[in-house]
């Protein structure tokens, strides 16, 4: 089985290589010209994205025929494909999946909406690879990549609204306002639709820090976990959120990882964030 994911689910190249995954390309479109997401280093991208202030780039799906060669190109192999693909309630991705794989004349692609992305769209590729090498079937691999999704939580604070702002994400007034009174939010991603909604805002990343591990452990508990802490170009606040994750919670498993640039675009540098997993749901496929 061949699984297929896109650059959202922040896998390096060297861990794509490493695990077989296929990855679909998402583009970052510069005035001078469009590129390859995974072509441009997370550093590369923010110095070209401050040096760009105020204009900002635009992000772009890949197209269904896109998709369509790459299913194509797949099926020489005669395997079955999984796609995992980034939340359709924030991108046009998967539609453009679902569309590409509907050309083909075998029907061999099953398509999954993670619902989620970045980290937690990344729990999903790396244990739908784990469980294909282990011999699941697609029906069992769906099944668990269900019960991952239904327990996994993406969250995360940004140290301004510039850029949400700036690629029309929230109204200018409102970000103005949250930059005058110094007001960050805490955003995560429902389960339910797949798209962002507020948790609360404070005045400071190191407060944010706080409220997102209090809502982390409202909702886990003393029940170990995987913890994939996230951040754009903001050390500082991965240290931040990494010490005190592990000191609040019961952290079995931590990593500290780079979204992708074409996350990167809408939230700038200053991310920070994680995607938690209770380790029952993937410890049998490590």
């Amino acid at each position: 089985m061949k699984i297929v994911t896109d650059c959202a689910a922040d896998l390096s190249a060297q861990e794509c290589k490493e695990l077989g995954v296929v990855e679909a390309p998402l583009f970052i479109q510069f005035p001078e010209g469009e590129i390859n997401a995974t072509d441009i280093t997370p550093d590369e991208f923010y110095d070209r994205l401050e040096a760009m202030r105020p204009a900002i780039p635009t992000t772009a799906q890949p197209s269904a025929g896109i998709f369509q060669s790459l299913y194509e190109k797949l099926a020489e192999t005669k395997e079955q494909v999984l796609s995992i693909h980034i939340s359709s309630g924030l991108s046009g991705t998967l539609n453009s999946a679902i569309t590409g794989a509907a050309q083909l004349k075998e029907k061999m692609v099953s398509t999954v909406d993670s619902m989620t992305l970045s980290g937690g769209q990344r729990f999903q590729v790396l244990a739908a690879v784990k469980a294909a090498k282990a011999g699941w079937n697609l029906d069992t691999i769906k099944e668990r990549l269900d019960a991952i999704r239904a327990k996994t939580e993406v969250i995360y604070t940004l140290e301004t609204l510039e850029y949400l702002a700036r690629g029309g994400r929230i109204g200018r007034v409102q970000a103005l306002a949250g930059s005058l009174l110094n007001i960050k939010p805490v955003i995560r991603v429902d389960r339910n639709d797949g798209k962002y909604t507020t948790v609360g805002k404070g005045r400071t990343v190191k407060k944010n820090v706080a409220m997102m591990v209090d809502h982390l452990s409202e909702m886990y508990g003393n029940v170990p976990l995987w913890a994939t802490v996230l951040h754009g170009r903001f050390e500082q606040g991965a240290e931040m959120m990494s010490s005190s994750l592990q000191e609040r919670l019961n952290i079995a498993k931590l990593e500290v990882t780079r979204i992708s640039p074409v996350l990167g675009v809408h939230t700038g540098p200053g991310i920070v964030g994680a995607a938690i997993l209770p380790m029952s749901l993937i410890e049998d496929l490590l």
